[in-house]
């Protein structure tokens, strides 16, 4: 509606994770490096975790866009499965024509596929989106696809991505043969101030927009406020303001017609200082962790 009489070709803030609109900021390059080097070495056990809204699918789907015809991958995006139901759907996403009556059966014909596979130098990654509504029983058995490897590699890469609380899953007791696993964790932070302009920027860039500043600087610098740097969000606010200016016949979106969205969808402005806050922390306790390694160093 709005795209003719901004200049755009095409919507620029849609909710799909479409690759032609990938955008990586510090923490989303660091993700998919994580990703691609736990699938190329053969980790087994890799973890991306992130809040609602911050690109975790968009990353994965980045993942796949980057495997070489050589690797095999099942995305199970509803994991709330019983685990039959579950070793039917990796049958159907692997494509092995085996349909096995009990769990036994399916782990036989799963371990004969993957190995054929290695044999012909070939990796096979399963990625479990929404990992956090996982049941402890489901979890287990997922652990258990873990122990099909041959004395020099694994015979499949289990990839576990979910919000925040699939951390807090695992520091369960009756989870730590899981948890002492993974290999490899990465957390996914919203944008910070300076990636959520330049993210707002490409993406209009690729829609094909080529005029002038179309939002405001106050108008950026109040969307990071009211969405904390939140992709989704960011999308969610851009969308609707460029409506609404539409709507008014404004040239340029300004901060007035930001915070107008943002009543109308409900953020409540405290979104970047709690997510500012939450990252320095983290940043901080990382840099506090280095210091120590290095004044241990100084002793050894």
């Amino acid at each position: 509606m709005y795209c003719e009489y901004y200049g755009l070709l095409r919507t620029p803030f849609e909710m799909t994770p479409d690759p032609s609109f990938l955008y990586l900021g510090e923490a989303h390059r660091e993700g998919l490096a994580t990703l691609v080097y736990g699938v190329s070495s053969g980790k087994g056990f890799v973890m991306l975790t992130g809040e609602v809204g911050t690109g975790k699918t968009t990353l994965l789907h980045a993942l796949l866009g980057q495997l070489d015809s050589q690797t095999c991958s099942a995305f199970i995006f509803n994991p709330k499965l019983e685990p039959l139901d579950f070793f039917r759907i990796l049958f159907e996403e692997l494509g092995i024509e085996v349909a096995g009556r009990s769990k036994a059966e399916y782990l036989l014909a799963l371990n004969q596929f993957l190995i054929e596979r290695l044999g012909r130098n070939e990796k096979t990654l399963l990625i479990i989106d929404e990992a956090q509504n996982l049941s402890t029983e489901m979890l287990e058995e997922i652990r258990l696809l873990s122990n099909l490897e041959t004395p020099r590699a694994k015979l499949i890469q289990i990839m576990l991505v979910g919000q925040p609380e699939l951390k807090e899953m695992l520091e369960r007791p009756e989870l730590r043969q899981l948890r002492q696993r993974i290999a490899l964790r990465h957390h996914l932070w919203p944008f910070n101030n300076g990636e959520t302009r330049d993210y707002i920027e490409d993406r209009l860039r690729r829609a094909g927009y080529t005029g002038r500043r179309l939002f405001k600087r106050a108008a950026l610098r109040e969307i990071f406020s009211v969405t904390g740097g939140t992709p989704r969000l960011i999308n969610s606010v851009c969308d609707s303001a460029l409506l609404l200016g539409y709507s008014r016949q404004k040239a340029v979106v300004d901060a007035g017609l930001i915070r107008e969205v943002a009543d109308d969808l409900e953020l409540d402005g405290q979104n970047g200082a709690s997510v500012s806050t939450m990252r320095a922390g983290h940043q901080s306790e990382a840099a506090g962790e280095q210091r120590k390694k290095g004044l241990l160093g100084l002793f050894r």
